[in-house]
């Protein structure tokens, strides 16, 4: 059996082309266990964490690579990041009964493409037009006008399984193309073309690359182990309580007797009684969030 939940980077040296293969099986199976997900909606969140994760292959520092997407349509939330030490997760919304038909975003889609550096603590945030209402497309073009990197993707979700292979011409210095082979890119392009849902959801990584790539010396990085895992704490949530103020907190102990926050994306709940919400609030000397 192909290995599971695992990126794997490599290079196809004789065309000056780097890649990247994810497969998420575990962690997919528990990211749709915390949201429904079925039909359409399961298989375009899928392809969005596949992507994710694929493109942390570049990542050179502690961080994290997130997609967006904003849509007019039905589709009312599409998000999906993968973290430089492979923690994945995503979420999904959709307005009335989801589609069994492929999804199709709508022409004022938009792609929100977010790098997060950790250690700088900046962000870089690109935005693309979803156009012709498919993922792999638009990923397609913001790596060709962010990047300035010929890039060719293909994603596939099925069942408890999601996967995606990316692969990018190198360039030399001064963005140059290396040119040992001037012909390598548009073979790969060809050979990828080949390529299809099943074959990308069940052949192991090694088979599958030599299967596509034999001619093009195929040199396999290893593979980087993915989870799922959400970010969230009770230290994040009491910040963003703190955020809103101590009336709101307060007036939602006079409402409820405490304060729930639920997370969209592992479901875990964080409760915060009148003590919890004074102990967020001691080091700004106002009174007591006491119940009325």
């Amino acid at each position: 059996m192909p290995a599971t939940d695992a990126l794997s980077r490599f290079q196809l040296e004789r065309a000056d082309v780097r890649g990247a293969h994810v497969r998420l099986d575990g962690a997919w199976r528990e990211l749709r266990a915390h949201g429904d997900y079925g039909g359409a909606l399961g298989v375009l969140l899928g392809q969005a964490l596949a992507a994710s994760a694929l493109f942390t292959s570049a990542l050179k520092f502690d961080g994290k690579f997130s997609v967006q997407v904003q849509d007019s349509g039905a589709l009312k939330l599409l998000f999906a990041e993968c973290t430089h030490d492979g923690h994945v997760r995503g979420i999904a919304r959709w307005d009335g009964a989801v589609p069994q038909a492929a999804i199709r975003l709508d022409q004022a889609a938009r792609m929100a493409i977010t790098i997060d550096n950790h250690a700088t603590r900046t962000r870089y945030q690109g935005v693309v037009p979803v156009e012709g209402g498919e993922l792999a497309g638009a990923f397609e073009r913001y790596f060709t006008r962010s990047e300035q990197l010929p890039t060719r993707i293909v994603l596939a979700q099925a069942g408890d399984r999601c996967a995606g292979l990316l692969v990018q011409q190198l360039a030399g210095g001064g963005g140059h193309r290396l040119g040992t082979d001037p012909d390598g890119w548009n073979r790969v392009q060809h050979l990828l073309a080949t390529l299809g849902e099943d074959e990308l959801l069940d052949t192991p990584v090694d088979t599958l690359l030599l299967r596509l790539f034999h001619e093009d010396g195929v040199r396999l990085q290893g593979a980087h182990p993915l989870a799922f895992r959400c970010s969230c704490s009770r230290e994040r949530v009491g910040d963003m309580l703190h955020s809103l103020g101590r009336a709101e907190c307060a007036a939602a102990l006079a409402e409820q007797g405490s304060v729930q926050v639920d997370c969209e994306f592992c479901n875990r709940r964080y409760v915060f009684d009148p003590a919890d919400i004074d102990a967020l609030f001691a080091a700004d000397g106002a009174g007591t969030a006491t119940r009325h």
